[in-house]
């Protein structure tokens, strides 16, 4: 089965995590950290910085790693390496997305959120990083 590495940001604003709703494919509708796939010879914080910088239009200071999600979907493995992330500068324009929300730890299991990030959401709301 091919696995395909991607990197996702847990970004904070005080006691509220951004989350945001994938606008396209399969699970188009579905919520998800923003993120995206690790290029060869980049490390896994400089393709959060990237991508958040493609889909989102701000910069980001990354943080500790949460933790390494390895999911398998029907058709591929994925390993995600997630961190927490601070916007450092500019304003959030969702370009991929179709909605986002800031929502605090305890209110991130109210929405549907892709299943490799189901695991990832139970280690967000226990810690405090």
């Amino acid at each position: 089965m091919k696995t395909i590495r991607v990197v996702a940001a847990v970004i904070k604003d005080k006691n509220k995590i951004f989350c945001t709703q994938r606008g396209y494919g399969e699970f188009k509708g579905y919520w998800e950290f923003p993120g995206g796939k690790i290029e060869e010879n980049e490390t896994p914080q400089e393709a959060l910085k990237r991508e958040i910088k493609e889909e989102l239009t701000i910069d980001i200071e990354v943080g500790d790693l949460i933790d390494t999600v390895e999911y398998d979907y029907p058709e591929f493995h994925l390993s995600m390496d997630c961190f927490y992330a601070e916007i450092i500068n500019g304003e959030i324009e969702l370009k991929e997305h179709d909605n986002a929300l800031w929502l605090e730890r305890d209110n991130l299991k109210t929405i549907e959120w892709l299943p490799a990030d189901e695991d990832l959401i139970n280690k967000v709301v226990e810690k405090n990083g």
